[in-house]
């Protein structure tokens, strides 16, 4: 079985578009094969989303997506906060329609490939992720604990995981480095916000 956090660059591609419509803003996002969720918007992305905007006011922040995928959390973030992003990935697939998607969607930013924070710079207001639990929690938990790296003093971590996949020691994990909070919880998925000092 080929994961989306794998290049094959053997893996047919058949595109597809993706609509989303988030409070009266519609998107269309490509997607393939070889990427997460690639036939419809997954539910724990929809309410990581919904959560955000329900609770950050600010506009004009620095986003960063790790593990971006074909965009989505990145691409509404950005065009519904009026801010710029900066997406990444290490499947090339993915991250080329990423690309795609955000100059579809006219979002101001760029794709990096890198794996987790390898090749990033700077700091940013929100760190958002849809973590890849099937790369494992060592890779998980490589991605929230070292965001307080790359957040801006006043910046956050927004994540959303499953109770059957380990939330609960993930988000003890977490806490070793910093606060956390469950803002929402539905359908077994917990999103969380963590702040680091």
């Amino acid at each position: 079985m080929e994961h989306y956090f794998t290049n094959n660059l053997e893996l047919k591609s058949e595109m597809r578009v993706i609509s989303y419509e988030e409070q009266s803003d519609c998107f269309a996002f490509l997607s393939d094969n070889g990427v997460f969720s690639k036939s419809k918007i997954d539910y724990g992305s929809r309410l990581l989303i919904k959560t955000i905007l329900n609770t950050e006011t600010r506009n004009n922040l620095t986003i960063l997506d790790v593990g971006c995928g074909y965009g989505f959390l990145g691409v509404v973030l950005a065009k519904k906060l009026d801010s710029e992003v900066v997406m990444c990935d290490v499947n090339k697939r993915a991250l080329h329609l990423a690309e795609q998607n955000r100059l579809k969607n006219k979002i101001r930013g760029k794709t990096i490939l890198s794996n987790s924070y390898e090749k990033i710079e700077g700091r940013f207001d929100l760190i958002i992720t849809n973590p890849p639990i099937r790369a494992g929690k060592e890779v998980v938990l490589n991605i929230l604990t070292n965001a307080k790296e790359h957040l801006k003093e006043e910046g956050s971590l927004w994540f959303v995981i499953r109770k059957d996949q380990g939330a609960k020691s993930i988000i003890k994990k977490v806490l070793e480095y910093g606060e956390c909070e469950i803002l929402e919880k539905s359908k077994g998925f917990y999103i969380v916000r963590a702040k680091f000092s």
